[in-house]
C-alpha cells in the first residue's frame, strides 16, 4: 500500500511538473515527465494524449533544429512504444525520415497511419508524395507490357526445361520473374530485392500466389550474398533486369560478376547461364532544343541583364571519358515525347556489344579500349546530344529494344554534348562500368578539331562553311586559349534551373511586373513627402526578398531597379559568386544584393523583417514544383509574408489560377497502375503493387502526351496570395464534353498572375516547369455535349478532384 501511495504522489507530481514545463516552452523536461507519467499510470494516456503529443512535436523540432538526429527519432520510438497505434505520431516520423532521405522506412510510417485511419488525409498526400519515389512508374508500365513479359516467361521457360532447374532471381521488384520460373517448374528459385518496400511487396505477392514456401526472398544486394550462407548452393539460372536506360547504370555488371565468381555453376557445366544473354548498344546524334535548354546556356540576357559575367554555366550531366563524381555520365528522357521533337544528325550506329554469359568479358570491360567510331553527318544541325538505346538478347531467339521508335516503357539514355558539324568522332569506353560516351572532336577538311579542349564555342548556330582550314584551325586555337582562362569560373545548376535561366519570357515578365511595383512605392513615398514636407532619407531603400528555391536571378533583376536593396536565397557559394559577378558587370552596388540565408539561423525562419525597422517592398515566393504541384505549404508561406510587407508592397506573384481540361488517355492509365482484369502471365499482383497508384501523375509534357481532348481547357481553382478572403478550398466546375470518350484524366497547369495584367503560363513552350494530372480510379463514359461536374480541392498545397455526369449523384473517383 504504502509502494502504491508512493508511486501515485510519484505520477501526480510529475504529470503537474510536465503542465508546468509546458506552459514554460521547456518541452524537453516537459516530454520526460509525460514518458514516466505514462509508463507508471497507462490510465492517463488518453487524459494526457493530445498534450503529449504536442509536447513530442514541439521537442522533436528542438532536436531537429540543433542536429540532434539519433535522439529526436529516439523520442519517437519511445511514444509509439506507449501509443503504438497513434496515426497522427506515426505520420509525423514518417515525414522526418522523409526529409533525411529514409524514404522506405517513411513510406512504412505513411502505410501504418492509413491502414488505421483510411481517412487521414495527411497520411495520404504523404503515402502518394513518398510512393513515387518507391515504386517509380515503370514498374507499372513494364507490368502492363504483355510482350516483354511473354518474351521473358518465354525465355526462362525454356531455359529450365534445358535443364537450368535452380534458379536466382537478382532484383526481383514484384517477384514476377522468380514466379516464371517456378511456374516452368525449376526445382529451387531464390530472390533478391534491396528495396525493403519492393521486397515487402514481393513477399505478400509469392504469398498470395501459393508459392511461398517455394521462393526463397531475400532482403539483400546480391554482391552481399554468399554460399551456403544465404544459398545452399550455386543455381545454373540467373535471372535479371538490373538494367536502366544506360544499360549498366544499375550496375548489372558488377551483379554479374560477383554471380558469376560465387553464386552461379560455370558456364563450362553446360546450364550456368543469365537472362538476359547480353545486350547490343546502339546511339545516334540529335538536335534538340528541349535537351539544350535544359543543358546550357542558351541566352545571352534575362530581364534586362547581361550575362556575359555568368562563367560557365553547367547541368550536372555531363560525360567525359574520366569518371567524375559531381557530374552524372547521362540522363533519360523519351525521345518520342519530347516537346518540340528532335532531328537525328547521323544515322544509328553500334556502340558496344556485351556477353553476359562470358565473365572474362564482363571483367575486361572497364579496361577495355577506348572505341573511336567516326559518324558521318546526314543533316545539318546543332548537336545537342547522343542519344543511347540497347537491343536486351534474352536468348537467342528472343530480344527487347528500347529505341526512340519502339512502343516500349523504356526511355533512351541522353548524353548532353555541345554544338559542332561535319563528321563526329564518338569515344566509347567503360571505365567504371558506366557506359561512357562523348563527342570527342569534329572531323573538317581533314583536320581534327578537339572538342574536349573546348573549342566548339565558335560553332553555335547554323552550320557555316569554311574554304580556309588553316584560318579556321587558328580560331579553333585562340577560343581553346580564351576558355581555359574561364574554366575556373564555372557553377553547376541542376537540369531544371538551367531550363529557368533560359526562359525568357519568365524573366521578362518579372523585369516589368518588379518595374511597375518600384515605381508605384517611389511614386508613393513622394506623395508622402510632399504631404508631410520632411523630405525622406535619401539612403532608404525599396527592400526586395527573394525566396525562390535553388538558383534565381529575381534578386538581381529587382536590385538592377535602383534604390533596391535586394536579399537572395541562393545558398551554394559557387552560385552565389554567379550572381556577385553578375552583378559587378551589370553595374550593381555591391551593398544593394545580400545573401538572406547568411543572415537567419534558421532555414526555417526564412520569412521574417529585414531589419528591427524595416518591412519587405516585395516577397518573391517560389510557388509551383518543376514536377508541376503546388509548393507545400504555399499558402502557409503566404500568409506570414503578408504580415512582413510594407503599406502598397505585394506577393509575387499575388494569384495562381489552375486550368485544366478532360482527356482521354491510356498511356496515363498505364503509367499509374497495372490495368485490366486478367492476371499478369497468370499472377496475381495489380492487387498488390496498385496499393502504390498514386492519383496525380507528375513530370507530364501535356504537348506530346498522347491523348483525345474530350472539353475546352477551363479555370479549375484560384489561389490568392494578397487576398487571404478570396481564398476557399472546395469549388465545383461544370464542363462540358465537346467529343464523345472516356474520361481517364484531368491534366493541369497554371497561369501565374505577377499583378492584374502580368502573367506567365507553366504550359508555354519554353517553360521549365511540367504539368501534373489527376488521374480517375475509373474512366467516365461522356457523350459529346454532356455536362461534367468536377468537385476540386485543395488541401495544403495538395489538389484533387473527382467526377461525375451531372445528372448522376455517384461520384468516380476519391
Amino acid at each position: 500500500m504504502v509502494g502504491n501511495a508512493c508511486e501515485n504522489e510519484l505520477v501526480s507530481s510529475s504529470l503537474e511538473s510536465a503542465q508546468q514545463c509546458l506552459f514554460n516552452q521547456d518541452y524537453g523536461t516537459a516530454f520526460v515527465h509525460y514518458l514516466l507519467v505514462l509508463n507508471l499510470a497507462p490510465v492517463f494516456k488518453d487524459f494526457a494524449k493530445e498534450s503529449f503529443r504536442f509536447t513530442l512535436f514541439k521537442w522533436t523540432e528542438e532536436l531537429d533544429s540543433v542536429g540532434r538526429i539519433q535522439d529526436l527519432f529516439d523520442c519517437y520510438e519511445q511514444a509509439l512504444e506507449l501509443f503504438p497505434a497513434d496515426e497522427v505520431i506515426l505520420n509525423s516520423m514518417g515525414e522526418h525520415l522523409f526529409r533525411m532521405g529514409f524514404r522506405d522506412e517513411a513510406a512504412g510510417h505513411f502505410h501504418k497511419a492509413l491502414k488505421l485511419r483510411p481517412d487521414y488525409p495527411e497520411a495520404r498526400e504523404n503515402f502518394y508524395r513518398v510512393a513515387n519515389w518507391l515504386v517509380e512508374r515503370w514498374h507499372f508500365l513494364m507490368l502492363n507490357d504483355r510482350g516483354r513479359n511473354r518474351k521473358y516467361q518465354q525465355a526462362i521457360q525454356k531455359a529450365v526445361q534445358s535443364g537450368c532447374n535452380t534458379v536466382l532471381d537478382i532484383g526481383t521488384g514484384t517477384g514476377i520473374l522468380g514466379m516464371c520460373a517456378k511456374k516452368a517448374g525449376a526445382a529451387e528459385v531464390y530472390a533478391c530485392e534491396l528495396s525493403k518496400t519492393m521486397y515487402e511487396l514481393a513477399c505478400e505477392v509469392v504469398t498470395a500466389n501459393g508459392m511461398d514456401g517455394c521462393i526463397k526472398i531475400l532482403h539483400m544486394k546480391s554482391l552481399e550474398m554468399e554460399v551456403p550462407k544465404d544459398i545452399p548452393h550455386r543455381v545454373s539460372l540467373v535471372v535479371t533486369e538490373t538494367v536502366d536506360a544506360g544499360l549498366f547504370g544499375e550496375g548489372i555488371i558488377e551483379s554479374l560478376i560477383h554471380a558469376w565468381r560465387h553464386l552461379l555453376l560455370p558456364p563450362q557445366s553446360a546450364t550456368g547461364r543469365v537472362i538476359p544473354a547480353g545486350a547490343t548498344v546502339f546511339g545516334m546524334a540529335v538536335e534538340c532544343l528541349e535537351i539544350r535548354r535544359h543543358h546550357r546556356l542558351c541566352v545571352s540576357e534575362v530581364g534586362s541583364l547581361s550575362l556575359a559575367a555568368a562563367g560557365e554555366l553547367r547541368s550536372p550531366v555531363s560525360c567525359s571519358s574520366e569518371p567524375d563524381d559531381s557530374m552524372e555520365p547521362y540522363t533519360t528522357e523519351r525521345l518520342s515525347r519530347l516537346p518540340g521533337g528532335y532531328k537525328p544528325l547521323t544515322e544509328p550506329f553500334t556502340a558496344l556489344n556485351i556477353d553476359f554469359n562470358n565473365v572474362q568479358e564482363l571483367e575486361g570491360l572497364s579496361s577495355r579500349e577506348v572505341q573511336k567510331i567516326h559518324l558521318p553527318v546526314t543533316q545539318e544541325g546543332e548537336l545537342d546530344a547522343l542519344a543511347v538505346w540497347f537491343q536486351l538478347h534474352l536468348d537467342e531467339e528472343s530480344s527487347l529494344s528500347t529505341g526512340p521508335q519502339e512502343d516500349t516503357c523504356w526511355e533512351q539514355a541522353i548524353y548532353p554534348v555541345h554544338s559542332t558539324k561535319d563528321e563526329l568522332i564518338v569515344e566509347v569506353s567503360c571505365r567504371d562500368a558506366y557506359l561512357r560516351l562523348c563527342s570527342v572532336a569534329v572531323l573538317r577538311d581533314g583536320h581534327e578539331i578537339r572538342l574536349d579542349k573546348r573549342v566548339d564555342s565558335q560553332y553555335t548556330g547554323n552550320p557555316i562553311s569554311n574554304q580556309n582550314p588553316e584560318a579556321e584551325l587558328c580560331s579553333a586555337l585562340a577560343c581553346l586559349q580564351t576558355n581555359q582562362n574561364q574554366t575556373k569560373d564555372f557553377s553547376m545548376l541542376e537540369c531544371s534551373e538551367m531550363a529557368l535561366l533560359n526562359n525568357h519570357d519568365y524573366h521578362q515578365s518579372f523585369c516589368s511586373a518588379l518595374a511597375k511595383l518600384m515605381s508605384q512605392l517611389k511614386v508613393k513615398w513622394q506623395n508622402q513627402e510632399r504631404g508631410s514636407g520632411v523630405q525622406s532619407d535619401s539612403s532608404d531603400l525599396l527592400y526586395v526578398l527573394d525566396v525562390s528555391e535553388g538558383f534565381s536571378l529575381l534578386s538581381l533583376i529587382a536590385a538592377s531597379h535602383g534604390h533596391v536593396k535586394a536579399y537572395s536565397s541562393v545558398e551554394k557559394k559557387k552560385q552565389q559568386e554567379v550572381l556577385k559577378r553578375l552583378a559587378r558587370s551589370n553595374n550593381i552596388p555591391e551593398q544593394h544584393l545580400e545573401f538572406w540565408l547568411n543572415h537567419v539561423d534558421d532555414e526555417h525562419g526564412i520569412l521574417q523583417r529585414p531589419s528591427r525597422e524595416k518591412l519587405w517592398s516585395a516577397i518573391i515566393l517560389d510557388c509551383v514544383e518543376t514536377c508541376g504541384l503546388i509548393r507545400q505549404k504555399l499558402m502557409e508561406k503566404a500568409s506570414l509574408a503578408r504580415c512582413l510587407l510594407e503599406e502598397g508592397g505585394r506577393i509575387f506573384p499575388e494569384k495562381i489560377v489552375v486550368h485544366g481540361m478532360l482527356v482521354e488517355s491510356d498511356t496515363l492509365l498505364l503509367e499509374s497502375a497495372v490495368q485490366g482484369q486478367e492476371p499478369t502471365l497468370g499472377f496475381n499482383i495489380a492487387p498488390f503493387i496498385n496499393q502504390f497508384t498514386v492519383p496525380v501523375h507528375v513530370f507530364l509534357d501535356f504537348s506530346t502526351l498522347e491523348c483525345r481532348h474530350l472539353s475546352e481547357c477551363v479555370e479549375l481553382f484560384v489561389l490568392d496570395l494578397m487576398d487571404a478572403t478570396a481564398n476557399y478550398t472546395n469549388r465545383e466546375v461544370k464542363v462540358q464534353a465537346t467529343s464523345a470518350g472516356r474520361i481517364t484524366a484531368i491534366p493541369f497547369w497554371y497561369h501565374i498572375y505577377l499583378d492584374q495584367e502580368i502573367s506567365v503560363s507553366t504550359l508555354s513552350k519554353n517553360s521549365h516547369w511540367k504539368q501534373a494530372a489527376v488521374v480517375l480510379q475509373q474512366p467516365l463514359e461522356v457523350q459529346a455535349g454532356d455536362w461534367v461536374r468536377l468537385a476540386v480541392k485543395l488541401h495544403k498545397s495538395t489538389i484533387s478532384m473527382s467526377a461525375h455526369i451531372d445528372n448522376e449523384t455517384r461520384p468516380m473517383e476519391q
